[in-house]
């Protein structure tokens, strides 16, 4: 289970006796349902706090597994925890990391510039107006560091024409891109399906 979250498909699997899970997960507030999982199946379930990019480098002995599990994109664990930034709800600093992050959403929008900010939220989120966003975000920065999730939002409702989509919060595309970013989960996927295919067994 390379995205162990709350233990959901690894519970679900060992409830069945004869099986055995191998989890990962970069995020170290997983660990409360670690200790639950490890309580209660001991000796059929290892965790490591990794990224699954390192899924080879964990499976010991050359052991080859039957089948790996990716359950892609943000857990529910991260986005209802308003103090880690994932949320345009939340009140908190602008973090957005998952676990085991080189920057952190705060130093992306204080440190790049205006072409690279435009560049990952037109890449990763699809962002159409991606250019007044990241425009308006190099102005603010320079009268004072954006800090916190709302001067974000704040910054791109005032940079969207007046007539955006009502169905999703108009922060929804840029908070993606940032999150993809800073995460690398594009780069962190390719290798984690590379590295997958070196522990499975023919067939899994």
């Amino acid at each position: 289970d390379c995205t162990f979250g709350s233990g959901g498909y690894t519970n679900k699997i060992l409830s069945y006796p004869r099986t055995k899970v191998i989890a990962l997960d970069r995020d170290i507030y997983t660990e409360k349902y670690v200790l639950q999982t490890k309580k209660k199946y001991k000796d059929r379930f290892k965790f490591y706090n990794k990224k699954f990019s390192e899924i080879n480098k964990i499976i010991e002995n050359n052991i080859k597994v039957d089948f790996i599990i990716f359950d892609l994109g943000i857990s529910s664990l991260q986005i209802l925890n308003l103090n880690r930034g994932f949320s345009f709800k939340s009140r908190s600093s602008l973090d957005m990391r998952m676990g085991l992050n080189s920057i952190s959403g705060h130093e992306l929008i204080n440190n790049f510039g205006a072409e690279t900010i435009n560049d990952i939220l037109k890449l990763l989120g699809e962002e159409k107006e991606s250019y007044r966003i990241s425009k308006k975000i190099i102005e603010e920065r320079k009268k004072k560091p954006i800090k916190e999730v709302p001067e974000l939002v704040e910054i791109i409702k005032k940079s969207k024409k007046k007539k955006y989509e009502k169905k999703i919060n108009p922060s929804t595309k840029t908070f993606q891109a940032l999150r993809i970013f800073v995460n690398k989960e594009i780069t962190e996927l390719i290798k984690g399906i590379i590295n997958a295919t070196k522990v499975l067994k023919p067939g899994g």
